[in-house]
């Protein structure tokens, strides 16, 4: 496993160097290599690395959100607050019941199937997106009308609403269904709610722990990580957004604690310049192209399609808001990247021995590699022209 892990470091590094020097994001680079090192092309990495690979990847998302909280400010969130809320649930709700649609009808997919490939494709990346917003507030992108700080919001909620209704389609199509589509529905908000109140009852217990320690930066971190791992991994099993909370304990640390924050804020940015290689790359290599390939353009279609629905939810969420034509249209090229949710639950129907689950797969692939790419691309190259830096 260690061979594996030194390959993706150092191979991952070279990509994202050369993606770069092409005016390109590193991401990609290490997406690429990922796919290239991976079981389905050279197979390099060893079997031991992929069965952590989920870890791993939780892992660096409890980072890239730790930061994010403690790089949003009270007056950011108050701002985006309305508009972030609208911008989580209607165009994921939107892409999902386009997609759901157009499987049922094109495709004769049972109505519990279709729903789940609605909902699986609907999710947006926030490995995409988070490191993405956090480097346009660091160049100080958008920040007039707190735009990142919207969408990094806005992307932990969707994902909330992406996997409830997935959840509730697969009980359907696998007759493990406990609960009914309105008990579901109440439990998005039950979640989120759940999720914030449990990360800021955490973050005052950390702020109290933290002013009996004295400048004890390091042992500090490893606290505020430990809790933020086992809040998550215990989150996903009482059913509540952890996710989010995660970046509600930072958001309260900053605030609580300013100058410690900043601190940790500091470290868990080296840090990340580690897991984004990790991160990154074995997404990648959770990519088997030729499953992608067994959905065709039908699959091609059907995803552009939904994806056509998303954007018309990230325009009619940010009606009439402070937001101007050039930066709405923003959000909705920020909103199109897929890779996180897919890769992580894409398999699951297919597992569970739904009739359609390898179709469902191949869709889920295609969408990692149609959106991922194009998508952080597209963000980094509009973000200068669409929206305004702040001096």
């Amino acid at each position: 496993m260690l061979t594996g892990l030194g390959l993706i470091l150092l191979l991952g590094y070279i990509g994202g160097k050369l993606a770069s020097k092409l005016k390109l994001p590193p991401l990609i680079g290490m997406l690429f290599i990922g796919v290239l090192t991976g079981p389905y092309v050279l197979d390099w990495l060893d079997s031991d690395l992929l069965l952590v690979s989920q870890d791993i990847r939780t892992f660096a998302l409890i980072i890239i959100l730790l930061r994010a909280g403690l790089g949003i400010k009270k007056d950011q969130i108050k701002r985006v607050g309305t508009i972030a809320l609208k911008m989580s649930s209607i165009p994921c709700i939107m892409e999902g019941i386009t997609v759901m649609g157009l499987t049922y009808y094109l495709l004769e997919f049972s109505l519990a199937e279709a729903g789940m490939l609605g909902f699986i494709i609907a999710a947006v990346s926030p490995a995409v997106v988070v490191p993405s917003m956090l480097d346009l507030k660091d160049k100080r992108l958008g920040e007039d009308k707190q735009i990142p700080t919207l969408l990094l919001a806005g992307t932990s909620i969707d994902d909330v609403i992406a996997i409830t209704f997935f959840t509730f389609f697969l009980g359907l199509g696998t007759e493990a269904r406990e609960s009914s589509l309105a008990f579901d529905i109440i439990s998005i908000p039950a979640s989120i709610i759940g999720g914030v109140l449990l990360g800021a009852v955490l973050a005052l217990g950390i702020v109290f722990i933290f002013r009996l320690m004295h400048k004890k930066y390091v042992e500090k971190l490893v606290l505020l990580l430990g809790v933020s791992i086992l809040f998550v991994e215990w989150g996903e099993h009482i059913g509540i957004a952890s996710l989010l909370g995660v970046m509600t304990i930072g958001f309260l640390l900053l605030e609580k604690i300013p100058t410690q924050s900043k601190e940790f804020s500091l470290a868990l940015g080296g840090l990340w310049v580690f897991l984004q290689i990790l991160l990154f790359a074995l997404v990648g290599s959770e990519v088997n192209i030729n499953v992608a390939l067994d959905a065709g353009l039908t699959g091609v279609l059907i995803i552009l399609i939904g994806l056509a629905a998303r954007s018309l939810g990230v325009w009619l969420a940010t009606w009439k808001s402070e937001l101007n034509v050039k930066e709405r249209v923003f959000c909705m090229i920020a909103y199109t990247p897929k890779a996180t949710v897919q890769a992580a639950i894409g398999a699951m129907p297919l597992a569970l021995g739904v009739e359609h689950g390898e179709t469902i797969l191949a869709f889920a692939v295609l969408s990692i590699i149609l959106t991922a790419p194009l998508g952080a691309l597209a963000i980094y190259a509009s973000a200068p022209k669409l929206l305004k830096q702040v001096e």
